[in-house]
């Protein structure tokens, strides 16, 4: 089974693509997701505020949900997709350094397939 991936999932781009595509807007808010370039298998959602890009990473657990590395005795959140993950940090307050508003998107469509086990 192949689904679609959110439109602001990048792949295997490099930090200073990243930085690039989230440095033309200069909109506080503004984000992608890439492939992390130094855990396998990890993402990394990148958001922009006041000249800073902040970078975040994403897992994906062994029931296949996905949720940000937090700093020890913070709750995690968990979630079935990539998009319910987006959606939920779209929200204010929700601990990253500013809550995503602007997304900015691939230019090709991507799928991943789900491995049966």
């Amino acid at each position: 089974m192949a689904t679609a991936l959110p439109h602001c999932y990048h792949g295997a781009i490099g930090r200073q693509e990243c930085e690039r595509l989230l440095g033309q807007r200069l909109q506080d808010g503004t984000f992608l997701i890439r492939d992390s370039e130094t855990i396998v298998g990890a993402l990394c959602l990148c958001v922009y505020k006041q000249g800073v890009i902040y970078t975040y990473r994403i897992m994906r657990t062994h029931t296949g949900h996905y949720t940000l590395m937090v700093a020890s005795g913070v709750a995690q959140t968990f979630f079935k997709t990539l998009q319910d993950l987006v959606q939920h940090y779209k929200g204010p307050d929700q601990g990253l350094a500013t809550h995503l508003r602007h997304s900015v998107p691939r230019r090709t469509a991507m799928l991943v397939r789900h491995h049966s086990a």
